[in-house]
């Protein structure tokens, strides 16, 4: 595995290993790690010793078959109960604290102890009522409206957005496939506020967010119901899944390129560019239930960074560009 700069985490796939002086308690045993994940918080040993991330499933899910993990001594990861949550994600599973002290952990990340969670499988959790909102521009206003209706096999509701001046807000019927109310508002180079004004269209508790370029398969449609339900239980707001952008069909190595979509519909986002749901990190987490596919043409690519740097000066992220146009690599 690379150096602890450029090396991905072996269970989010982030390049965001660094150095740290934090310890896990599991019984008589403690344990200080040299490194963790800045995305996910794993913790780990030195990266030149950890197992490529392809092998590293087998760990992961004995992580989730024993209680507590990091019991041995030469276990080359460890976890909080915060981390052990997205973990259980991997797997299909809703990981719940197993006790009082692990709950407080669990609600004040990140602390000492192992983590100690049962796990049951997320689909035997009720789902939770979650829109769909969609933002696009006026010229794919019609691909949008064509194929929105689809996400109602999961969705409570299916809201579009469209960046054009007010109309009368029309409401769609698909067959029996739903309702799609759609809505128009200039966007004016601020991201932040047309998401948020998706956000308050919106008679669900959860919302979650896709560009007219991006689509998830309708099984994780219905994982993002379950983790709502787990949200609620758990006092957070904000959940983040990986984005696969495809550019000209090809994974790049932007990935896992997290994007915090999923949300209670009284989170606001901020930023111009590159907008993030305004919330403290504590109460959000990393689902690993699946991807948003994100499909871009490396034209647009090569534009994209430079009119976000347009619309906010030093925010438009054009290390992200290089990244976009490098095929996906795990070195």
């Amino acid at each position: 595995m690379p150096d602890a700069i450029t090396a991905r985490c072996p269970l989010c796939q982030a390049r965001g290993i660094a150095p740290t002086s934090r310890t896990l308690r599991s019984g008589d045993v403690v344990r200080t790690f040299p490194y963790a994940c800045s995305h996910c918080g794993l913790l780990l040993d030195a990266p030149a010793t950890m197992p490529d991330p392809r092998q590293c499933d087998a760990f992961f899910r004995d992580i989730c078959a024993r209680k507590p993990p990091m019991a041995h001594a030469d276990d080359p990861f460890g976890c909080d109960i915060y981390t052990m949550r997205t973990i259980a994600t991997r797997f299909g599973l809703a990981a719940k604290p197993a006790n009082a002290m692990q709950d407080e952990e669990l609600r004040n990340p990140h602390g000492t102890l192992a983590a100690d969670a049962d796990l049951v499988s997320l689909l035997t959790l009720a789902p939770t009522a979650v829109a769909v909102g969609i933002l696009c521009s006026e010229r794919e206003a019609g691909f949008v409206l064509e194929t929105a209706a689809r996400h109602s096999s999961w969705a409570a509701e299916v809201v579009v957005l469209v960046d054009r001046a007010a109309a009368p807000a029309e409401v769609r019927q698909d067959g029996d496939n739903g309702l799609v109310r759609v809505f128009s508002r200039r966007l004016n180079g601020d991201f932040a506020s047309q998401r948020n004004a998706l956000q308050a269209l919106c008679r669900s508790p959860w919302i979650f967010q896709l560009d007219a370029d991006e689509d998830v398969s309708p099984e994780l449609g219905d994982s993002l119901t379950r983790l709502a339900t787990l949200a609620d239980r758990q006092g957070v707001v904000s959940i983040g899944l990986p984005r696969k952008n495809l550019v000209d069909g090809h994974l790049s190595d932007l990935y896992p390129d997290v994007q915090y979509r999923l949300n209670r519909c009284d989170v606001s986002y901020e930023g111009i560019v590159h907008e993030r749901p305004e919330r403290a990190w504590q109460s959000s987490f990393i689902a690993l239930s699946g991807a948003i596919e994100h499909n871009l043409t490396a034209r647009h690519v090569a534009r994209r960074s430079n009119v976000y740097e347009t619309l906010q000066p030093g925010g438009g992220r054009l290390f992200e560009r290089d990244a976009l146009e490098r095929p996906f690599s795990l070195l």
